[in-house]
């Protein structure tokens, strides 16, 4: 077991590193911006409520991780867009890669977790407003 002093330090540089692969994410169609953020979420919640409240507070990426946060859920819309997301990015990857069959083995397994893991996912109940 870690000591206290090194898993918090250990959890705070997950949480950054998880940053900045969501930021790298938002800007790359084939690295996911939201799983990331959520496990950056995770690791500010145990070590540093500062940055907990400014990810939860963000402007962009604020709302999907508050609704994470509260109910453990993502929206139906949200999952579709990174599926279709995913498809694209690594279509293009892997035709990119054509006669590199080993690469795109690799790849299409790559998209295959990714995209089972966004399908997996606890979909938010729709509201209904009258």
């Amino acid at each position: 077991m870690l000591p206290a002093r090194l898993k918090h330090y250990f959890l705070f540089c997950c949480g950054w590193l998880c940053v900045i692969l969501g930021l790298i994410g938002a800007l790359l169609p084939v690295v996911p911006t939201t799983p990331f953020m959520i496990l950056a979420l995770a690791c500010f919640a145990e070590t540093s409520p500062k940055f907990h409240r400014m990810l939860l507070n963000n402007r962009w990426i604020g709302p999907p991780l508050k609704q994470w946060d509260q109910t453990r859920t993502v929206r139906r819309q949200t999952k579709l867009q990174a599926v279709v997301m995913l498809v694209i990015a690594f279509s293009f990857s892997i035709g990119f890669l054509w006669g590199e069959w080993l690469y795109q083995l690799a790849l299409l397994a790559l998209a295959t977790l990714m995209i089972g893991f966004v399908l997996h996912l606890k979909e938010a109940e729709p509201k209904f407003e009258n």
